[in-house]
């Protein structure tokens, strides 16, 4: 029977022996670990799903200084990209996809910074007319993060995505990158000549009127779309860019995690609507 959920973040039974081998061993010398580590990912995801301050955690969770201390140190060790790369790998296995992606999807997205953004990792996006950070991500053709950056939103697409695609290069097979026209240009050869990866720009046709979902780019706008729906995300409150890197792969890996276990396609609500006629 599974256990109950006192909130609609916390871990399924099925997500939690998914998520639990993928955690490093609890040390066998000193001081043993006074809570459970289901209550802290429970802790860290109620974080990222509501956008409260670390602070503001409920007291049926752990101390907060007990989470966000786990939260840091799994970051700073890796645990949560190794964590987001298994869970990436079982997926596509799941969807009879070889378990390593070799095409991926660029985009990127400016969202606003909150005044916990010191001014010197934060930018002004003139185009979006955003004032915060820009998040480049990579995700496989699946729409499954690969890779994300974040940078003040300042900075240029062709300039920006340098950081993502050679991540992507050192940690992934992927040689073929799709992107939209902001990546055209120098960004291309750059992929090319030092990375030895085809960035192929899906370009709007010229006659299209309206909003169109174009090929290959939709996957990667519809996972951040998903992301932004983790109120942690909708803006950037992170002092270090690299926390807020580390958000967004957790918000990635509850996605997985629930693509794993909920055993069929999500269904959306039956919308009701009203003086309908008989």
């Amino acid at each position: 029977m599974d256990r109950v959920r006192r909130y609609p973040s916390d871990l399924t039974d099925a997500e939690w022996d998914l998520v639990e081998p993928m955690l490093p061993s609890p040390q066998w010398m000193g001081r043993p670990e006074k809570h459970p580590r289901r209550a802290v990912v429970d802790g860290i995801l109620y974080v990222v799903r509501t956008g409260c301050a670390w602070r503001y955690l409920p007291v049926d969770f752990p101390p907060w200084q007990t989470v966000y201390s786990h939260f840091q140190r799994w970051n700073r060790r890796g645990v949560t990209d190794r964590i987001l790369t298994e869970l990436r790998e079982q997926v596509r296995l799941a969807h009879d996809r070889q378990p390593e992606p070799t095409a991926g999807i660029i985009d990127s997205q400016s969202v606003r910074a909150a005044d916990t953004v010191h001014r010197d990792t934060r930018g002004y996006d003139s185009g979006k007319k955003v004032n915060g950070r820009k998040r480049f991500i990579v995700t496989d053709t699946l729409g499954l993060l690969v890779t994300v950056w974040v940078l003040a939103a300042s900075w240029q697409d062709r300039d920006g995505a340098k950081g993502a695609l050679l991540a992507t290069y050192m940690g992934t097979p992927i040689r073929h990158v799709f992107a939209d026209s902001g990546f055209a240009g120098r960004l291309v050869d750059w992929a090319r000549d030092m990375l030895r990866t085809t960035l192929e720009i899906i370009r709007k046709p010229a006659d299209q009127q309206g909003f169109v979902v174009h090929r290959r780019r939709w996957v990667v706008e519809r996972t951040l779309a998903r992301l932004t729906t983790h109120r942690r995300l909708a803006r950037d409150y992170e002092t270090q860019p690299a926390t807020s890197e580390a958000i967004i792969r957790w918000a990635a890996i509850a996605g997985m995690l629930a693509r794993l276990t909920r055993g069929g396609p999500a269904t959306r609500q039956q919308r009701r609507t009203l003086n309908t006629p008989d």
